[in-house]
C-alpha cells in the first residue's frame, strides 16, 4: 500500500508544482525565471517541488495588490487622491451636473418659445 501511495503523492506534488509555476504571476517568481523552474521541478522529483514552494515563489502575504508589503504606498498626483470621493468633490460629476442643468434650461426656453408660437396662430 505504501509503495503505491508514496509515488502517487510525489506525482501529485510534481503536477501541482508545475501547474502552479505556469499560472503564477511573473512578479511573484523568485530566484529563476518561470521557464527554468519547470525543468528543476521535473529533474529533481522530490526536492524540485520543495525548492519551488519554499524558495521560488512569493507568498501572498509578501505580495498583494500588485506590490510587495514593504514597498511604500503609491502617492496620488497633486490635486487627486485614491479611493472614493464625495460627489460634490468630484470635478467630473460637478461638470456633468452643470451640463444637465444648462440642457434643462435650454429645453424650458425652447418649450416657452414653442408655446408663444402656438398662441400666435389664428383660431378658427
Amino acid at each position: 500500500m505504501v509503495r503505491v501511495l508514496i509515488p502517487l503523492i510525489l506525482v501529485g506534488i510534481l503536477v501541482f508544482a508545475i501547474v502552479d509555476i505556469i499560472v503564477i504571476d511573473n512578479a511573484r517568481v523568485r530566484g529563476l525565471p518561470k521557464f527554468a523552474w519547470i525543468p528543476v521541478v521535473i529533474v529533481l522529483p522530490f526536492i524540485g517541488p520543495l525548492l519551488w514552494f519554499f524558495l521560488g515563489r512569493e507568498r501572498l502575504e509578501e505580495y498583494s495588490n500588485g506590490r510587495y508589503a514593504n514597498d511604500p504606498a503609491p502617492t496620488p498626483e497633486p490635486g487627486r487622491r485614491f479611493g472614493p470621493i464625495a460627489p460634490d468633490d468630484d470635478p467630473d460629476f460637478l461638470g456633468r451636473l452643470n451640463r444637465e442643468q444648462e440642457q434643462e434650461e435650454r429645453i424650458r426656453e425652447l418649450e416657452k418659445r414653442l408655446k408663444e408660437l402656438g398662441d400666435d396662430k389664428p383660431k378658427d
